[in-house]
C-alpha cells in the first residue's frame, strides 16, 4: 500500500499549521526568506563573523537592515550572538545547528540557480 504525505506527517508526530497566519513556524520561514535573512544565513556558513565583516561581505545591506535580521534570526534560534565585554564591545554571529541545517539546502537552492545562468559578461 503507498502511503501519502498526509500520512506519513501523522505518523511522524504532530506538525505545525503552517498555512495558518498564527502558526510560529511561519514567522521563521518569513525571516529566513526576507530580503536579507537569506544572505545573513548564506555569509555565516562559512565562518562565525562580526557585524561589520557580515556588512561588508553582504552588499548592500545597511546596517539598520542586518541589525533587524539578525535580531530576527537570533530570535528564532538560527543565528547565535556573542558579545565580548571590549571597548567597543565585539559582537561574533555564527549558525547554531538549526541555522547549519536551513543553511544546507539554501546554500544548494544557489548553486542550482548559478550553474543555470550565463557565464558573467556573456550577455
Amino acid at each position: 500500500m503507498v502511503v501519502g504525505a498526509q500520512d506519513r506527517q501523522a505518523e511522524a508526530g504532530p506538525r505545525y499549521e503552517v498555512f495558518h497566519t498564527d502558526c510560529a513556524a511561519r514567522d521563521v520561514v518569513d525571516h529566513v526568506t526576507s530580503r536579507w535573512g537569506i544572505w545573513v544565513l548564506i555569509a555565516l556558513r562559512g565562518n562565525d563573523l562580526r557585524f561589520f565583516e557580515l556588512r561588508e561581505s553582504i552588499r548592500g545591506i545597511s546596517e539598520k537592515m542586518l541589525a533587524q535580521s539578525l535580531r530576527a534570526l537570533v530570535q528564532d534560534g538560527l543565528v547565535w550572538r556573542k558579545v565580548e565585554p571590549t571597548t567597543p564591545p565585539q559582537v561574533t554571529y555564527g549558525l547554531t545547528e538549526f541555522g547549519r541545517d536551513l543553511g544546507e539546502p539554501l546554500e544548494d537552492l544557489f548553486d542550482r540557480i548559478t550553474r543555470r545562468l550565463p557565464p558573467p559578461g556573456a550577455g
